[in-house]
């Protein structure tokens, strides 16, 4: 089964399963083929290591996590409630020790303007002791104490509270990875340098206030991550290669 949206070696009916449960309508919507989709790049990138786990190259700085065995596409890491919407991210990678939520960014720090909207709910006594840095973001975040221009927080300190969640169901240390694209150009214009250099430094400034936290923050470029794939594995080599072409992040 083939797809022209999928790269090959993409399990098509798996990754097409996947975005229609995550309920964002990718498909139907036609914004998974609209030229800036974000999820595109993240279902190609990741679906071709869901039926070779331990082949996926570690992510910048998560070299000793260990060797993955599980690696999906759009992961929801569940809040310690039933009800209500819980956080969707665009890819989970499990090792042994680590459970790693993916949030992966295209166009979207250049593009949408970031609003938050955190309700009450997340004022719940239920994330632990080792979560006041992002508890600290997110009521900052509220008081219009903490702006982001580029960087989506409100939405990362959300995942932050599923993944914790979620680790401790599944014994594992909850990272949240955030893996960007840095594109040089959107709709024909130009992208300064001086935006993804803000980019970057909010990422670090999020990054310090969350720091030693109990879900551990951490980021990485794409591009960073794809030079690295030129290693002793030819077919991932290629798929890199092919995820380079088809998105140049």
């Amino acid at each position: 089964m083939t797809d022209p949206l999928l790269l090959p070696g993409v399990p098509v009916a798996h990754v097409l399963a996947r975005l229609a449960k995550a309920g964002g309508k990718e498909v139907e919507s036609g914004k998974l083929a609209s030229p800036e989709s974000s999820a595109a790049l993240a279902v190609n990138c990741f679906g071709w290591f869901v039926e070779r786990p331990a082949r996926l190259p570690p992510l910048p700085g998560m070299a000793g996590a260990g060797v993955p065995d599980l690696v999906d596409v759009e992961f929801c890491a569940r809040f310690p409630w039933s009800g209500g919407r819980h956080p969707w991210l665009d890819a989970v990678v499990q090792t042994p020790t680590s459970l790693i939520g993916i949030e992966s960014k295209r166009f979207e720090p250049f593009r949408d303007a970031k609003s938050v909207g955190l309700s009450p709910a997340y004022d719940r006594p239920v994330w632990g002791d080792r979560m006041a840095g992002f508890e600290r973001m997110r009521d900052r975040l509220r008081a219009r104490a903490e702006v982001f221009r580029h960087l989506d927080a409100a939405q990362l300190v959300k995942h932050a509270f599923g993944l914790v969640t979620e680790g401790r169901r599944r014994d594992r240390a909850p990272v949240l990875y955030y893996l960007y694209a840095e594109p040089t150009a959107r709709t024909g214009h130009p992208i300064p340098p001086t935006e993804h250099a803000r980019h970057r430094i909010e990422i670090t400034r999020f990054a310090e206030a969350v720091a030693g936290d109990e879900v551990v923050f951490q980021a990485g470029s794409y591009r960073e991550w794809l030079g690295t794939w030129d290693g002793e594995d030819a077919e991932v080599a290629a798929h890199g290669e092919a995820v380079t072409a088809a998105f140049a992040p």
